[in-house]
């Protein structure tokens, strides 16, 4: 129990350490710049408090749980153990079809709850007049990272570089960007940004290093990264294939009527 107490005391300092620098530079426009009271002061520094002490225990979670179980299951679901095959056989991608399937279990889930894709989410339907629903850019959003994840964990399985599969991404994005409702351009761009956040980030990552470091003949640090960047890519390209969905299905019920 003390060492872990000691490691919760270090992070704890480390956060007041991160945290202090955005307190310092908020004090001094609200006093030096705009030269007025901070308004609620004590409730800004109860919350302030709340922050260090979340971030502290969020950090230290990440460390102790996140990131072992996202490289744990990394591990597992590709040894040749449990695939049963010859650890020295050459790599079959077909044999890991356990691995995508995880992979995009996991992205779904991880999306689903990430904090931050439910808040644009709320704000999204609040600014649309309810035309989008919280669930709906919520799973969309899940779809694209489960979709994501399954090709990143392939790719990694069968070493292909990532530079293929990230310009001909973007290459698509461009091409819907072109074509989606211009009104849901901003949005879809930023479902991409919200879904590498505080819970996908720790286990996609972790999974990505797993997976690269019990596979033979894969470096961890050139193949087991990469899975962040298609966790950020693929949800743009579900958000604007869901825009440009709707949008066709509203023009067609305009047409019969």
């Amino acid at each position: 129990m003390t060492p872990l107490l000691n490691q919760l005391g270090d992070v704890l300092v480390s956060t007041i350490w991160d945290v202090t620098p955005i307190l310092v530079l908020i004090v001094f426009y609200q006093i030096v710049v705009l030269k007025r009271p901070i308004p609620n002061l004590k409730r800004v520094i109860v919350g302030s408090i709340y922050v260090v002490i979340g971030l502290a225990f969020f950090l230290l979670g990440l460390e102790k749980a996140l990131f072992p179980v996202g490289q744990m299951m990394g591990t597992q679901l590709s040894s040749p153990e449990f695939l049963s095959i010859d650890a020295d056989a050459a790599i079959d991608w077909r044999n890991y079809y356990w691995i995508y399937i995880f992979a995009a279990a996991i992205g779904f889930a991880t999306t689903i709850a990430e904090p931050s894709l439910i808040a644009v989410a709320i704000k999204a339907n609040q600014v649309s007049g309810g035309s989008i629903t919280n669930w709906g850019l919520r799973i969309t959003v899940a779809l694209g990272v489960a979709f994501a994840l399954a090709l990143g964990t392939y790719r990694i399985v069968t070493g292909t570089p990532l530079h293929l599969y990230i310009t001909a991404g973007y290459a698509l994005v461009i091409l819907q960007t072109i074509f989606a409702p211009k009104d849901l351009v901003a949005l879809a761009y930023d479902s991409g940004g919200v879904t590498t956040s505080t819970v996908t980030v720790p286990i996609v990552a972790a999974l990505g290093l797993g997976l690269a470091d019990v596979l033979p003949g894969r470096n961890p640090a050139i193949d087991g990264f990469g899975l962040i960047a298609f966790a950020s890519l693929f949800p743009i390209v579900a958000v604007l294939a869901y825009a440009q969905i709707k949008y066709f299905i509203a023009k067609s019920k305009k047409r019969k009527t």
